[in-house]
């Protein structure tokens, strides 16, 4: 079992919160994460280094993508705690309507622009799950070399 950590320490130790997680594979991939209390898309595909701090390329969402974000964050939450407990199933396309519309309008603030900068992440996890104000799990950020 990993090691979990306390919110408190992790804010104080310079950590900040996956707020959106949209993609998953032995950790976050891809999603919204608070820098210096500002949403920064991060997306670590490819650069998978297995138990070594991962580099990720990271740059500012803007406010209405923030926005857009965190409701479509909100869906997934109220779903992913539905079907938890047997009551949810995925519609045609996915999670909901709105859900799938929102996608859509965010796939032009998700596009990595090539001024992103190339960042190591180093990760902690609080015990949390998925909860509408982010994930369990924290970044701490650093040059990568």
């Amino acid at each position: 079992m990993a090691e979990t950590w306390d919110e408190a320490q992790l804010i104080h130790d310079g950590f900040g919160r996956v707020i959106v997680e949209s993609e998953w594979y032995d950790g976050p991939r891809v999603g919204l994460v608070d820098i210096d209390g500002k949403p920064h898309y991060f997306d670590g595909y490819g650069r998978y280094s297995g138990d070594k701090a991962d580099e990720y390329r990271v740059w500012p969402a803007s406010p209405a993508a923030a926005e857009l974000e965190r409701e479509q964050w909100a869906i997934y939450v109220d779903w992913n705690e539905r079907q938890g407990a047997g009551a949810a199933c995925l519609g045609q396309d996915g999670i909901d309507a709105r859900y799938d519309e929102l996608g859509a309008l965010l796939t032009q603030y998700r596009q990595t622009p090539d001024d992103a900068r190339l960042l190591v992440g180093e990760l902690r996890y609080t015990g949390a799950g998925h909860r509408v104000e982010g994930t369990g799990y924290w970044f701490r950020w650093r040059l990568s070399r």
